[in-house]
């Protein structure tokens, strides 16, 4: 699967640096299907197919620049790549974190009520 289409090229390009924005946009989202790594890019340069943006799923969440080209690269067990979100939808960064928070919140209920009933 190609990460970076022409409509997500021009859709970074309109958005331009969102560097000194204190709650910036991702533009596309990328993960691993057979691990718990995601990207989320808010910022991508074409001629060195470098994105910018926000990592989880790895040892620290965290801010920083990661290169398509590698992601593109990654070899995965049963013939699997990285693969772009295809049904993602724009998401501010503070957004996202309330999402995932109360996803988070969610699975510890649910997980909650499966071991009081194993009791």
């Amino acid at each position: 699967m190609k990460l970076i289409t022409k409509e997500l090229e021009k859709r970074f390009e309109k958005v331009g640096d969102q560097s000194e924005i204190e709650n910036p946009i991702f533009i596309a989202k990328f993960f691993n299907p057979a691990g718990s790594q995601t990207w989320y890019a808010s910022e991508y340069e074409p001629e060195t197919k470098i994105a910018f943006g926000y990592v989880t799923g790895m040892f620290v969440d965290e801010w920083g620049s990661f290169s398509i080209a590698e992601l593109e690269s990654i070899n995965l067990p049963f013939g699997l790549k990285i693969e772009r979100d295809i049904n993602f939808s724009e998401i501010t960064f503070n957004d996202l974190m309330q999402k995932n928070q109360r996803l988070s919140e969610l699975y510890k209920s649910k997980t909650d009520e499966q071991s009081l009933e194993r009791e």
